[in-house]
C-alpha cells in the first residue's frame, strides 16, 4: 500500500479521514458562497440620492426655552446631542440613548418627549423646553421644589427626566389622579425605586401650580 493511500485511510480519533475533512470543508465553502451570490442578486442597491451623507452639515434654528439658537448640525445628530455639547443645557442627561429611561425627556411643543430618539432637524421649528426653562433666573419651578420638598430623588441622575415628564403632565392636566401621575411618568425609570416620592411630589408640583 503506498503513502498516499496510507495518507488518504488514515482515521482520526472523530472517525474522519484527512480527504474526508477536506472534501466536508469544501462542500460547506461552496455553499456558502453560493448563498451569498444568491442574497447579492435578490439585494437591489440604494439609489445614491435616497443614501443620506452622515458628515453633510446643515444650518438650523431651534427655539429652546423660549429664545432662538441659530447651529450647525449633521444631519444624524440627535437633540440630546445638540443641546448639551452644542447648547450646554446639560440638564438633560443621557441615559440609555435607546429611548428606554426617560433621562433625557424635553418637552417638543408642551408634550415629553425623548431628545435621544429625536434628531435636531425634527425639532427645527417647535418649541423646546428643557429643564433649564423651567426655572426663573436662580428660582426653581414648581415642579422643581416639590421634587425637592418631596425628597422625590436619590441618585438623582433621573430626576430632570421625571421633572419633565410631570411638567409635561400638568400643562396637560392640572389635576391629575394618582393613577394618572403614574402613566404620566410610566416612561421615566428610577433605579433607585423613589416612584412613591415621585409620586407624592407630583401631587405637591400641582398644588403649588395653582398658587
Amino acid at each position: 500500500m503506498g503513502s498516499d493511500d496510507q495518507g488518504n485511510n488514515d482515521v482520526g480519533r472523530s472517525g474522519f479521514t484527512r480527504r474526508g475533512f477536506i472534501q466536508i470543508m469544501g462542500t460547506g465553502a461552496v455553499s456558502a458562497s453560493l448563498a451569498g451570490a444568491a442574497i447579492a442578486a435578490r439585494s437591489k442597491p440604494v439609489p445614491p440620492e435616497k443614501v443620506m451623507d452622515a458628515e453633510n452639515t446643515v444650518k438650523i434654528s431651534l427655539h429652546v426655552n423660549g429664545a432662538q439658537h441659530a447651529v450647525l448640525v449633521e444631519s444624524r445628530w440627535t437633540l440630546l446631542y445638540v443641546l448639551r455639547e452644542a447648547f450646554g443645557m446639560t440638564g438633560t442627561k443621557e441615559g440609555c440613548s435607546r429611548g428606554e429611561c426617560g433621562a433625557c425627556t424635553v418637552l417638543i411643543d408642551g408634550i415629553p418627549r425623548y431628545a435621544c430618539m429625536t434628531l435636531a432637524v425634527e425639532a427645527e421649528g417647535r418649541r423646546i423646553t428643557t429643564l433649564e426653562g423651567l426655572m426663573s433666573g436662580e428660582q426653581l419651578g414648581p415642579v422643581q421644589n416639590a421634587f425637592l420638598e418631596e425628597d422625590a430623588y436619590q441618585c438623582g441622575y433621573c430626576t430632570p427626566g421625571q421633572i419633565m415628564a410631570v411638567e409635561g403632565l400638568l400643562r396637560k392636566n392640572p389635576t391629575p389622579s394618582l393613577d394618572e401621575i403614574r402613566i404620566g411618568v410610566s416612561g421615566n425609570l428610577c433605579r433607585c425605586g423613589a416612584y412613591t416620592h415621585i409620586f407624592r411630589a407630583a401631587q405637591k408640583a400641582a398644588d403649588l401650580k395653582k398658587r
